[in-house]
């Protein structure tokens, strides 16, 4: 009778085991992960720029794969990126090209998993301030909105001004974030033009309150301003942290292309009834519109194209001295290592 109630016993542990497998595949078949809570900083979450980290956060995809995220919401990237640099973030959502950018100060960050495909970011021209607005040179000694000094949308800015002969320190760049803020800026004309995201972007240029001069929310725009592909959204971490703690960066990669999956299919109502209702500054219908603009942009599985490094240098180096083309190793931005076992895992 021992014996019996000894193996059944047995029996019971390992059904349990089982069942816990089933219920988290991700963390029985990959092993345990280094670290379960992970701190996350990124710069404007309620841009689409940053949709899919907000899916998998609402659906429970970070839960699903055993971790615990907490994600801190900074003004803009380069916020996002300081925490990370700070020691207060553990990864970071944010743009690809800050792996370029910090490699050239002899830091290196690492890429693990792609949401963007590009930037989907619009450069606009206030229509009430300079109604009389002609070409970029127009914009010498103006006030330019970003999200935040050193950011993506600087970025953007940055590139737009150096192809019409001019400098940074040619215009005066304002940090006004990416939500309801940007949008007082700009109708208030504490600004002349900005740089910004989606939906912020698709609500003034609906209202004919900006007029568009760069466009890469969708794939050709991209093509038009970058000349290639431009990687976008991405998790990066010190390269460090990606050596030590493989197993938490590939749950953190699977919870992203888990909600890159859900995005393939979601509709309209599918992502109103997702993301929270802040998002939508007040408008679901033109929330909707803009998304529509930028779906296209989004990730499908994760994994950042080779050609887009080359493509992210090109463009910093044509207007950032500090970033040498010759000196920046591109191997050592990204890998897709973790991305692709994600893209199996889930068909994406």
């Amino acid at each position: 009778m021992k014996n019996i109630a000894i193996s059944r016993r047995a029996f019971n542990s390992v059904a349990l085991l089982a069942a816990a497998g089933l219920g988290a595949p991700s963390v029985w078949s990959q092993g345990k992960l280094e670290k379960t809570k992970v701190s996350i900083a990124v710069g404007g979450k309620a841009a689409f720029y940053y949709l899919p980290l907000t899916i998998s956060e609402q659906l429970g995809y970070f839960k699903a794969e055993g971790l615990d995220v907490e994600i801190s919401d900074f003004a803009g990237g380069s916020r996002a990126l300081q925490a990370l640099v700070g020691g207060s973030a553990d990864v970071v959502s944010g743009a690809y090209e800050h792996t370029i950018n910090m490699q050239s100060k002899n830091q290196y960050i690492e890429s693990f998993v792609l949401m963007g495909r590009a930037p989907q970011i619009a450069m606009g021209v206030s229509t009430k301030a300079m109604p009389g607005y002609r070409d970029v040179a127009d914009l010498r000694g103006k006030k330019i909105g970003v999200s935040a000094p050193g950011s993506s949308t600087n970025m953007v800015a940055n590139l737009v001004l150096s192809r019409a002969g001019l400098k940074p320190s040619d215009v005066s760049f304002v940090g006004v974030g990416t939500a309801a803020g940007a949008l007082t800026a700009l109708r208030s004309g504490q600004i002349d033009a900005m740089s910004n995201t989606d939906p912020v972007m698709t609500m003034l240029e609906q209202k004919g309150e900006v007029k568009i001069i760069s466009d890469t929310r969708t794939l050709k725009g991209t093509q038009e301003v970058f000349g290639g592909p431009m990687p976008a959204a991405c998790f990066y971490a010190h390269a460090e942290f990606v050596q030590k703690n493989p197993n938490t960066c590939q749950a953190l990669a699977n919870a992203i292309v888990h909600g890159l999956k859900w995005l393939q299919t979601a509709g309209p109502s599918d992502i109103i009834k997702t993301v929270p209702e802040s998002y939508l500054l007040g408008d679901r219908a033109l929330y909707l519109a803009s998304f529509n603009k930028v779906r296209e942009a989004i990730s499908l599985d994760g994994i950042l194209p080779e050609e887009g490094t080359r493509t992210a240098l090109k463009a910093l180096a044509s207007f950032d001295p500090s970033v040498k083309a010759d000196k920046i190793v591109l191997s050592k931005t990204y890998t897709n290592d973790f991305a692709r076992r994600a893209k199996e895992r889930f068909k994406a």
